[in-house]
């Protein structure tokens, strides 16, 4: 079981893709996040932010817990819209 609330029927490819990037991270606490994002915003994203999305993905989970829990910042490079969103997100979160 992934954990997701939603289908990917009705998606494009690429979002479908990205749903299950999301819930796949191999790190379980990156899998609620990004997994619990993704059910709830995959299919309003525009293209910029799903090229976002898709290099945030490509972050080690290590590195992206880091930044998403606080512990760090995150680079200026990494500073993204989406970044951005998914932390707002995140602190919508309870666990």
């Amino acid at each position: 079981m992934t954990g997701t609330t939603r289908s990917s029927e009705g998606l494009d490819p690429r979002r479908r893709k990205l749903l299950f990037r999301s819930w796949h991270r191999g790190m379980r606490e990156m899998d609620l996040i990004l997994g619990s994002f993704a059910d709830a915003r995959i299919d309003a994203l525009t293209d910029a932010e799903i090229d976002q999305y898709e290099r945030l993905l490509d972050i080690p989970d290590t590195d992206l817990l880091r930044w998403i829990t606080g512990e760090r910042d995150a680079p200026v490079s990494a500073e993204t819209e989406i970044l951005g969103t998914v932390l707002s997100f995140r602190r919508t979160m309870s666990f």
